[in-house]
């Protein structure tokens, strides 16, 4: 069952891979024929994989849920570095999967140093990875391909970030149909307001694939340049990593439960504070209130919604503002969004089951328990956050200490930890904003791309699945 349904992801794959085949023809590109071969051969292996694999039990359960997930992942990080290689724009496998899987993974780290000696099919590809991973291809498998499986939603909860994924109407099938329709809507609404601004056709599509996966790879030298495109982006940063559940709140009329949610707040009222705070430490740099807001407000959002995109080189800002950008690339956007890092969801649990305790230590007889969303959590939710953290912080520990191999210094392995981990992209020093991760090495970029992975589907599909204590329970 496990291979069948990866076998329709191979078959997607193949169809997704024609559309930068189609740039490149437009622009008259030879590499447009690397991509139509490797198109072939993920077709051919999908529609290969789905005859012999074919099965009467259709039923999925957790562990084949987060199996499916994982070996997907995996599957289209490693299929679509090909074209890259073949091409001759990324030569070096391990350099083109890590790109590769770094825009599944919309984590946008890039081993690129100047992004112009890519072609139109290779910039298009590049971007439009963004836009596939950030709400996922098992989502999109699910939205087009019609009774794919029963108890498709354990697909749904091993791919959608957050701590709880549910269904928004009775059929999975319609939840994933939703998702993406709102998720393309707004991607277009972007691409308007972008071309309103001036900007490129070509150049506004893949900045707006870049946002709503909440990715960060530039298309151009010379990045988001003008205010117009900087304030629309930093906007749809910000919408992009907010629970989708909510827009089809507001769709359904629903603005009372909608504007109600707690997480939103948190998660708005983070970015105000800090815009405010960077604003401050930075306006003597820039010595003009407006430019200030808007690198401020930008860098503020880009980093949150662990987007990545830069109008700023901010690893030169002073140490408050590098400080809070830093701390930001944990908090992450709300669960239910295309935003990486723990989700605001996540934290503000963790810090009412702190305050529970603190009650517990003063009146043991109490009996507290934890509300979110005007309800009570019941204990297994609590846990489950918990032990998601500490197993989150063991990933980032092993990462940080396997980086420590390499040439370069703390600032730098800790940053990259934190940035691939969290699907930022971005570090500080030496691979930060003015720079890329061309410099470490074919090990490092591999537990990086590791890291990269496990954070995008939230730790769980790739420890059950490659961890043969774990795979070998019932489940």
């Amino acid at each position: 069952m496990v291979l069948y349904v990866v076998g329709f992801i191979a078959a997607a794959e193949g169809g997704l891979l024609l559309l930068p085949a189609f740039v490149g023809l437009i622009y008259h590109e030879t590499d447009a024929f690397a991509y139509l071969a490797v198109s072939g051969g993920c077709a051919l292996s999908g529609l290969l994989a789905i005859r012999f694999f074919r099965t009467a039990n259709h039923t999925i359960y957790a562990r084949e849920g987060f199996s499916i997930v994982a070996l997907g992942w995996i599957f289209t990080s490693a299929a679509g570095a090909l074209p890259f290689v073949i091409s001759g724009g990324i030569p070096n496998y391990i350099d083109a999967l890590f790109e590769t899987v770094s825009g599944f993974t919309t984590t946008g780290a890039s081993i690129l140093p100047d992004v112009g000696i890519l072609s139109h099919a290779s910039l298009f590809w590049r971007s439009f990875t963004h836009f596939i991973g950030g709400m996922g291809v098992l989502i999109f498998i699910m939205a087009v391909i019609p009774n794919i499986a029963d108890r498709s939603i354990n697909i749904m909860r091993a791919e959608m970030p957050g701590p709880v994924v549910g269904k928004l109407v009775p059929r999975v099938r319609q939840t994933a149909l939703i998702l993406y329709l709102i998720y393309v809507g707004m991607t277009l609404a972007e691409i308007i307001l972008l071309l309103c601004g001036g900007m490129p056709l070509f150049d506004s599509i893949c900045y707006s694939f870049g946002t709503a996966g909440t990715g960060g790879f530039s298309a151009t030298r010379e990045g988001i340049v003008t205010p117009w495109s900087q304030w629309v982006v930093a906007v749809f940063m910000m919408l992009f990593a907010v629970n989708f559940n909510l827009y089809y709140l507001i769709i359904a009329k629903k603005w009372r439960a909608a504007l109600s949610s707690f997480e939103l707040w948190v998660y708005l009222g983070i970015i105000t504070v800090a815009t405010v705070i960077i604003t401050v430490c930075i306006f003597p740099e820039y010595g003009n209130a407006g430019d200030s807001i808007r690198h401020a407000f930008f860098q503020t959002v880009s980093i949150q919604t662990t987007t990545g995109y830069a109008t700023a080189d901010f690893d030169k800002w002073n140490t408050l503002a590098r400080t809070l950008l830093l701390l930001l690339m944990f908090v992450g956007g709300c669960a239910g969004s295309t935003a990486g890092g723990l989700k605001v969801s996540r934290v503000i649990i963790c810090f009412k089951t702190v305050g529970r305790e603190i009650r517990r230590l003063l009146h043991p007889r109490a009996y507290g328990t934890v509300r979110f969303e005007r309800r009570q959590l019941d204990e297994q939710t609590v846990n489950g956050v918990s032990s998601y953290i500490l197993v989150y912080l063991i990933c980032f520990g092993a990462t940080f200490l396997l980086l420590s191999f390499d040439k370069y210094g703390f600032v730098e392995n800790f940053s990259a930890a934190a940035a691939c981990l969290n699907n930022i992209g971005p570090g500080f020093g030496a691979v930060g904003p003015a720079s890329n991760y061309s410099g470490y090495s074919a090990f490092s970029k591999i537990v990086l791309s590791l890291s990269m992975l496990a954070g995008r589907l939230e730790l769980y599909p790739i420890l059950l699945t490659f961890l043969p204590s774990l795979r070998s329970r019932k489940f």
